[in-house]
């Protein structure tokens, strides 16, 4: 990206629209990438999810973005990728997620009752006329075609309504499995996993009185050949699902990320930027999951985004401050300039006297790479955090929901990176991931998966406009979407971004 000298940065935090390096980029000497602003869709609804998941068909040059506070799928024409513009309407009541293929649009749509099954429903991408209906798991989250065309897989993510008394509905987590040759479905469950068991394996399972297969979330999904890699983003956990059985293979627990290391910023009370060590530890939780292939093996890329839980009668989040602490220094640990207003998981360890010995915080504010088995290969540590403090002051760890908020999410969850994609530019793998609270996106080349470099990041909220006017550009970036040179109306590859803040579809061109 183009190296902005610093005097021009401050101004662009003011200003609005961003296209910068990372100036670690350019001090490394190593080439990175420009993502350039060509063109955006607004939808006029602001705070609302109008504009969250996106996905390309390059038959029709049509982008299909979920507008969940509509209840449909916004039809985009990007012939000209400067001048999106609406085309047709999709009548896709509770729609979550939306993919395509080969002229086929398959969109998630939860049940009025979320706690009930949902559907999967398929259109022509030309003509917008319904195809077929399945009936899938409760709440789909995410949908996907596998990478020959022949099945569709959905992450239900079954979601409680309550833990209260007398109201509680908390249905079973499932991966779909559709064959779309035979329009059948095979639901993948986790029934004969034990919640005991899991929970001794690292596996977060916190719901009260919740079986394994009621606590277990699907999130997110990426399919490689007939495997499925699905996060368990509530959970730290990964599940890994044969296909052809539609069966879950193994839950792998991911771990807990040391931030006594690296370091982050843990307070939104002492009005400036404080990323240092800290004695903390990280649940990953990612959200969004994709893979890439090196030197024949599998790699899977996160974004660890964090998220607990707070569903009527059990929430698993508090601030340390009110916490009881068997660590050193514990009177100033639980100040407000240092732990004190952090979220941490409720279930963090405990001595016998009930004190906690340890403070789980809910995400890794990072992006990670993986094996195939679920191995911790690499993690951006604070890169993030730094990256903004260095590149946007003004906006560091600031919220998506007003500007003028400098470091309000400091104490939960950070930048809150969330949607990832995957592609190649000029022969070398790149990984795009969207910060969903300070907004943009960051770069990194994957190309070494053991040695990822950070480079580029891109931000196109003005921060002197107003959220909630529609003025700020786009803001609270959710899905990420590559589309590679080959299947571009420009030739070159493109990112395709849903803002659900501010109800924009935004779109990049990658050189």
């Amino acid at each position: 990206m183009r190296n902005t000298p610093p005097a021009r940065l401050a101004a662009a935090a003011v200003a609005g629209v961003m296209l910068l390096p990372a100036a670690a980029v350019a001090e490394s000497g190593h080439r990175g990438v420009e993502l350039t602003f060509l063109g955006r869709y607004a939808t006029g609804t602001v705070a609302a999810g109008a504009s969250e998941i996106t996905a390309y068909d390059a038959l029709t040059r049509r982008v299909f973005v979920v507008n969940a506070q509509a209840g449909t799928v916004d039809v985009l024409d990007i012939r000209d990728p400067r001048r999106p513009r609406k085309v047709a309407t999709l009548a896709t009541p509770g729609a979550n997620s939306v993919a395509v293929r080969r002229g086929l649009v398959a969109v998630a749509q939860q049940a009025a009752v979320k706690t009930d099954p949902g559907t999967v429903a398929f259109f022509d991408a030309g003509t917008g006329r319904k195809v077929k209906e399945v009936a899938v798991g409760a709440l789909p989250d995410m949908v996907t075609f596998t990478p020959d065309g022949r099945r569709v897989v959905v992450a239900n993510e079954g979601e409680p309504s309550s833990y209260c008394e007398g109201e509680a509905a908390d249905p079973e987590g499932s991966v779909s499995v559709v064959d779309l040759r035979r329009w059948t479905v095979r639901n993948a469950g986790f029934q004969r996993f034990d919640a005991g068991k899991l929970r001794a394996e690292g596996v977060r399972i916190t719901g009260p009185g919740a079986t394994a297969a009621q606590d277990l979330e699907p999130e997110y999904i990426t399919v490689e050949g007939d495997t499925a890699y699905v996060t368990l983003q509530e959970n730290n956990a990964l599940a890994i699902v044969d296909l052809d059985r539609a069966e879950v293979r193994d839950i792998v627990p991911l771990g807990l990320k040391d931030w006594s290391l690296s370091g982050f910023d843990a307070s939104d009370k002492d009005g400036k930027v404080d990323i240092r060590p800290r004695p903390v530890k990280g649940l990953y939780q990612p959200d969004s999951i994709a893979h890439f292939r090196d030197r024949g093996r599998t790699y899977l890329v996160t974004a660890n985004e964090g998220d607990g839980r707070d569903w009527g009668c059990h929430a698993d989040e508090v601030r340390v401050k009110s916490l009881d602490l068997a660590l050193p220094d514990a009177a100033t640990l639980k100040k407000d300039t240092e732990l004190g207003r952090l979220n941490v998981a409720a279930d963090s360890p405990r001595d016998a006297t009930g004190a906690y010995t340890e403070l789980h915080a809910f995400g890794g504010r990072s992006i990670s790479i993986r094996s195939a088995s679920g191995e911790l290969v690499w993690d951006s540590g604070d890169e993030l955090e730094r990256l903004v403090a260095r590149e946007l002051p003004a906006g560091f760890n600031a919220d998506n929901e007003e500007n003028g908020s400098f470091d309000s999410r400091s104490d939960n969850k950070g930048p809150e990176p969330e949607g990832i994609a995957v592609g190649e530019v000029r022969g070398r793998t790149y990984a795009f991931a969207g910060l969903e609270r300070v907004g943009g996106i960051v770069a990194y080349d994957v190309s070494d998966p053991r040695a990822p470099r950070l480079a580029g990041y891109v931000n196109t909220r003005d921060f002197a406009g107003s959220v909630e006017e529609g003025t700020a550009g786009d803001v609270g970036p959710e899905g990420v979407l590559f589309v590679p040179a080959a299947q571009s109306p420009t030739l070159r590859p493109l990112l395709i971004v849903g803002n659900e803040v501010s109800g924009t579809t935004a779109v990049y061109e990658v050189r």
